[in-house]
């Protein structure tokens, strides 16, 4: 049986995304695009996103890309979970 290399983890985050009223579509069609990432609501120019992905860094580089998005004025990480996948019972 081989061992465990080490801790396997599941990073979520929750992010308020901020677009220029003329850009919101754009926006959300790119964000849409992106893997692992979810739109659950879009009021008045803000956009609540959910990340997952296997580091933080992942979520962060993907949270960057949306924030250099042509019409976004800011894009701020609100939440992040770790959850560690033998925990949730993820086989390796």
């Amino acid at each position: 049986m081989a061992e465990r290399s080490g801790p396997r983890f599941h990073h979520i985050s929750s992010a308020v995304v901020s677009a220029l009223p003329a850009h919101v579509e754009a926006v959300l069609a790119s964000i849409g695009e992106m893997p692992d990432t979810e739109i659950h609501r879009v009021e008045n120019g803000k956009i609540v996103i959910v990340l997952e992905g296997a580091t933080a860094g992942i979520l962060g580089d993907r949270l960057a890309a949306i924030g250099l998005l042509d019409g976004v004025l800011s894009a701020n990480m609100v939440f992040e979970q770790i959850a560690d996948l033998d925990d949730l019972g993820v086989e390796p």
